[in-house]
């Protein structure tokens, strides 16, 4: 491909309109055939946990962002009434956070339990945030939960991200780090000799090439560390997709108006800790390593993660939708949590669209989850002991949905079809858009008595649901359908 049409390929992936680029990316599969085989296990896990926990906690407030110096919703609504003092000052007491941060609740082994009787299939924890705050013991810098300047490294000296990963791996789970590529606390990125005016680097690269070099070396020794000393790594789930190179193809304003975060930078410039040497350094220690270079098309993102929302038809790649229990990412005291019926229709939507769900639960400041947490866990978990079938290992049918309130998917060999209800119906279910063959027999999960069916005039399948077969289960009920 030259240079011509190679242009003219970014740029119809990437602006055909602004609602497009919110339900597609440009994907780029892994060229190595071993990592595709990968994702595709990972497909078949369908849904994980991910846990946004940092010094943070304590305060009850947005993760991380309200020390950036941009005038944004989710940062200026969550930070503290001590900001209206100065910046500077407010500064200076949320990195003083770690002194008082102290979970003696830290029960990882209760958090794995939880999520295994859930049906949760991989977990992906904040070892890094942006603010820099590391939950686990890297020697690349002290601000970090083993720290003595760290209540809890004082008094404990735990790594909870090496507890957690053991934990979760004991209950079968895929583990997964999220690790942030900008560090707002490191001297490297936001260089205490200018002030930070955004997300973005705060110096000239170009003109301070040591200083970034220092960047990238740090980077590659803090996710080196990930990768030799925490035991099997699945998945590297790199955030802050405005760290990226500018594309060579002139492409540099264009790339800096659409993409993540660009639209703030003050004096846009090139970010490139060169990802493929990184990747190749990760994968010598962790050969069947699943990366996200999340928001940053290439070949280093190896599935896509729309964050709070359903892609509307689905993605045609791999994809997970990362969402958060509650409302915030972080722990909230009195946050409001999602229902358990609402939780298990969208995990439905995501599956019948060929995707997973990463569902977000922040643990409190003394390591504990809010009872709502486990009760929605439980919940979940019932209905999946009963239907998991239908989840694991499928992948959509020719077609997604059959009206507002029916959603299909199949078995990953094709064998078998799924129909999920999210309302009982009072009426005979009539279907439009699923064939059924002369010999198709179908019956409720968790109930082997076949259900009757007939062809109508117009080719369409009317099903009989006698009702008291709504008390086969609640929440969302799912009919196997096998041809």
């Amino acid at each position: 491909m030259n240079k011509k049409d190679l242009l003219f390929f970014i740029l119809f992936c990437c602006c055909s309109s602004n609602h497009l680029q919110a339900q597609q990316q440009a994907y780029f599969p892994d060229p190595d055939p071993q990592i595709r085989a990968r994702i595709d296990e990972w497909q078949d896990l369908k849904f994980g946990l991910l846990m946004h926990w940092g010094a943070y906690s304590q305060w009850g407030i947005v993760e991380s962002w309200s020390i950036c110096p941009e005038d944004l919703s989710w940062a200026s609504g969550g930070r503290k009434k001590e900001f209206d003092q100065g910046y500077f000052d407010y500064l200076k007491k949320y990195e003083s956070l770690p002194k008082t941060f102290n979970p003696q609740k830290f029960d990882p082994d209760l958090w794995a339990d939880a999520a295994q009787k859930a049906g949760m299939r991989y977990v992906v924890f904040t070892t890094k945030h942006h603010d820099g705050f590391c939950m686990f013991d890297t020697k690349q810098s002290n601000y970090k939960i083993t720290d003595t300047a760290c209540a809890f490294g004082r008094e404990d000296g735990r790594d909870v991200s090496a507890e957690i990963f053991k934990s979760f791996r004991k209950k079968g789970l895929w583990t997964g780090a999220y690790f942030s590529k900008p560090d707002w606390h490191s001297d490297y990125y936001w260089w205490k000799k200018f002030p930070p005016v955004d997300r973005h680097c705060n110096y000239s690269i170009e003109k301070y090439p040591e200083q970034w070099k220092k960047f990238k070396d740090f980077t590659y020794a803090q996710i080196n560390e990930l990768v030799s000393n925490y035991g099997q790594m699945d998945i590297l789930w790199l955030d802050g997709g405005w760290v990226r190179p500018i594309d060579s193809l002139e492409l540099k304003n264009y790339l800096f108006e659409k993409y993540e975060g660009s639209r703030y930078a003050r004096n846009p410039q090139s970010q490139d800790i060169q990802m493929g040497e990184l990747v190749k350094m990760a994968r010598s220690k962790q050969p069947n390593l699943i990366v996200v270079d999340r928001a940053v098309p290439g070949i280093y993102q190896n599935y896509l993660t729309p964050e709070q929302h359903i892609p509307e038809k689905g993605l045609p790649y791999p994809w997970e939708t990362c969402m958060t229990m509650a409302g915030s990412w972080s722990h909230v005291p009195g946050d409001h949590y999602k229902s358990s019926n609402e939780l298990i229709e969208k995990l439905v939507d995501i599956v019948s669209k060929g995707g997973n769900l990463l569902l977000n639960i922040g643990p409190a400041a003394d390591g504990s989850w809010d009872d709502t947490a486990y009760a929605r866990l439980k919940d979940i978990g019932e209905w999946m002991q009963i239907n998991q079938e239908a989840i694991y290992a499928t992948r959509p049918f020719q077609v997604f949905q059959d009206g507002e309130n029916v959603r299909f998917c199949q078995s990953k060999d094709g064998k078998k079809q799924f129909i999920f209800l999210f309302e009982f119906p009072e009426q005979p279910l009539v279907l439009k858009r699923m064939p059924f063959q002369t010999s198709t027999k179908l019956h409720f999960m968790g109930d082997r008595e076949s259900l009757k069916w007939t062809r109508t005039k117009e080719q369409s399948i009317q099903i009989e649901l006698p009702s008291h077969k709504k008390a086969l289960g609640k929440f969302v009920w799912v009919i196997e359908v096998n041809p």
